[in-house]
């Protein structure tokens, strides 16, 4: 469910970010219940060590909602709330791809101001 993926992406974001909020910590994982303590997707993601890993993850976990859906019947009561969460879901790997491009642009943009700045600035030889 795309609840327990937020949580995980949450919890994978706070390691990342160094973010030490215990009560927010507990917050996510009493959302994900004893799927956390499953191996998969949601704990792979919320144990995610890098902006690389969170992406692939969270995009993995996206097919399977996709997938799921796909599966629904149109009889299925549930069908337009698990739409509902595709397009949650899609908005949030679109905001996580996007940020994660913008720092990968500010790690660029600082080797070429570093860069700049020695073209003014000579190294002198030590």
């Amino acid at each position: 469910m795309a609840c327990h993926e937020i949580a995980a992406l949450r919890l994978g974001l706070m390691r990342i970010l160094g973010i030490n909020d215990d009560a927010e910590r507990q917050h996510e994982l009493s959302e994900l219940g004893d799927s956390i303590r499953e191996e998969g997707l949601v704990r792979s993601l919320s144990e995610a060590q890098d902006l690389s890993a969170l992406r692939k993850f969270f995009e993995a976990a996206i097919s399977g909602l996709e997938e799921r859906v796909a599966k629904t019947p149109d009889s299925n009561t549930k069908l337009p709330y698990l739409k509902s969460l595709v397009i949650l879901t899609k908005k949030v790997e679109l905001d996580l791809r996007s940020h994660s491009e913008s720092l990968t642009r500010f790690y660029r943009d600082l080797d070429e101001m570093h860069d700049f700045v020695h073209e003014i600035y000579p190294a002198s030889p030590s």
